[in-house]
């Protein structure tokens, strides 16, 4: 990061974010502010991640940038605001769900079918249509391929796209733990809240099942407003009859369950089973983010982990709208009674950070709509987006508003990172050295400030660039600094396709449009522009936007 001079009279307000336990926006207060803990609910690696999944996870990855930026101000415990010049150290987590959880897990993760299972259905179709991608191995039958296949797929995606805590893990792979490879630390949890009195066993040998007593934990609810007078049997469509049998409460969620014919289990002292899906979070983060020297603790470290009164053990969680209930509702009970001394007053994450659903065309994301897109989708033909104009698409829209995903909006964005390449291109080598925070900086650092306004942020910097005509390397490493938090003009260009007449980028060199550009290049020889203009509209209707560039060739997107 380039170091910025320690002048608090150049400093961005505190940064102010919306959080979801306290229902309001307020600063955002960390332990240590020159390591500030981030986790981040991950992906479950049964299918691809769609592209709603990354609006998640890249408004949480913008989150991180943005507070390890050196033109961000977060606030101190103790109340003080802080400043990091040479910029802030963010250690975010996000965990790998590869455990085969149940199809129920919002209903409570006993019933419905393994999620491994169906995903081995999928890929064994794939397999026998010819779906796969060449070269892949992989038995539909064995969980442990399938995770990996779909955890690599996964972290191509996100590398892609930025994803940060994506592209670190591929250095120290403690940034993004397995649940696979938690499963120790998840079992000393689990006897520690029964020890403690927040969980038990029920059931004979053959099916006992280890339930958290939502009643030991007198704040349940209050993260989501599904208090335990709420959650009466059957509302909600949350708790079904079939598994209220040796529950003390209706709400108890499962924390073990011994399983025989599970295809992935584990031993326990309640059997042979599999973890409940909300034990797993608590578990990786904190046995990374409170861990020294960057080794995650042990089980045994983790279950004599103890957290004075009610003090937050990480600084902010994130996950999606559809995390709030009831997995962080379920989090947060089971981690405070786990960690902390005084359980009742604490929040286990001092901020809980919760980004909305992505429509798509106005519509809810679906396969039977023909909506439903994955990163790699957009990626791949006929599509052929690029990763910057993705990302870009999917964090511009404020994280507390439902984001519309359309193919304009994407089209718009494109638009937008190529602009901002012509700007860098214009203003040359980018200054080694940097003074101040120039004036684009301190309006885009005073609009993510408030809440992460990135609209108003992109809006100051969009601004900038038109009333900039002539940029300089000083205004490059402005953009640069600016774009360390917006993640977007490091990712992969398109490959440009290049024939005698046209520059083919995100397309193939099509030969009905190579025909257009030939017939409009002898326009504009005989000086007919009324036609030249009536080709280029042509060629916009059929896809393709047209720009003349150096060399008296044409470049070609669609």
């Amino acid at each position: 990061m380039t170091p910025l001079p320690a002048d608090s009279s150049h400093a961005a307000p505190p940064l102010r974010i919306y959080n979801t336990l306290a229902r309001r926006i307020e600063p955002l207060v960390v332990s240590d502010p020159a390591n500030v803990t981030f986790y981040t609910c991950g992906p479950t690696v049964y299918d691809d991640a769609h592209i709603g999944n990354f609006r998640s996870f890249l408004a949480a990855d913008v989150l991180r940038r943005w507070v390890e930026s050196p033109l961000s101000t977060v606030t101190t415990r103790d109340g003080r605001t802080h400043t990091a010049p040479g910029g802030r150290r963010v250690t975010h987590v996000m965990n790998i769900t590869d455990v085969g959880h149940m199809t129920d897990d919002a209903e409570g993760g006993e019933h419905g079918e393994d999620r491994m299972v169906v995903a081995g259905r999928r890929i064994a179709e794939a397999k026998k249509s010819g779906k796969l991608p060449a070269g892949t191995e992989i038995d539909p039958a064995n969980p442990w391929q399938i995770a990996r296949f779909y955890e690599d797929r996964f972290k191509d995606d996100a590398r892609r796209l930025g994803l940060k805590v994506a592209i670190e893990a591929q250095n120290d792979p403690t940034l993004m733990p397995r649940a696979t490879e938690s499963i120790d630390g998840m079992k000393a949890l689990i006897a520690r809240l029964i020890s403690r009195g927040h969980a038990y066993a029920v059931g004979a040998t053959g099916s006992r099942v280890v339930y958290f007593d939502v009643r030991s934990f007198e704040p349940y609810g209050r993260l989501s407003g599904n208090t335990l007078d709420a959650l009466k049997e059957g509302e909600g469509g949350r708790i079904s009859v079939e598994n209220q049998a040796g529950k003390k409460h209706p709400a108890d969620f499962l924390l073990w369950k011994e399983d025989s014919t599970h295809i992935m289990k584990w031993d326990s002292p309640w059997g042979a089973g599999y973890p409940g899906w909300h034990i797993e979070c608590s578990v990786m983060s904190a046995s990374r983010l409170r861990a020294t020297g960057g080794k995650p603790l042990d089980a045994e470290a983790l279950a004599a982990l103890t957290v004075e009164n009610g003090d937050a053990v990480i600084d902010v969680h994130s996950g999606g709208e559809d995390n709030i209930f009831p997995h962080h509702e379920c989090e947060i009970a089971q981690s405070c009674c786990a960690f902390n001394a005084a359980p009742e007053q604490g929040s286990f994450s001092a901020m809980w950070f919760h980004p909305r659903f992505l429509m798509v065309e106005g519509d809810k994301m679906s396969k039977s709509k023909g909506n439903f897109f994955t990163a790699r989708d957009l990626f791949a033909a006929p599509h052929n987006i690029e990763p910057g104009a993705l990302r870009l698409e999917l964090i511009k829209t404020h994280y507390r508003t439902n984001a519309n995903f359309t193919m304009q909006g994407l089209k718009d964005s494109q638009r937008t990172v190529e602009r901002w390449r012509r700007f860098l291109e214009l203003a040359g080598a980018p200054a080694s050295a940097h003074g101040a925070p120039s004036r684009v900086e301190q309006a885009f650092a005073a609009a993510m400030s408030e809440d992460l306004n990135i609209a108003g942020a992109i809006g100051e910097l969009n601004k900038w660039i038109g009333e900039t005509p002539s940029p300089t390397p000083a205004d490059a490493r402005s953009l640069l600094n600016i774009d360390a938090v917006l993640g977007v003009l490091s990712l992969e260009r398109p490959q440009a396709a290049q024939t005698s007449i046209g520059v083919f980028i995100g397309c193939d060199a099509d030969p009905a449009v190579l025909a257009k550009l030939e017939e409009r290049l002898a326009a504009r020889k005989a000086k007919d522009f009324a036609a030249s203009d009536r080709i280029r509209d042509e060629l916009a209707e059929m896809g393709y936007a047209i720009k003349d560039v150096a060399g008296g060739k044409v470049e070609v997107r669609k």
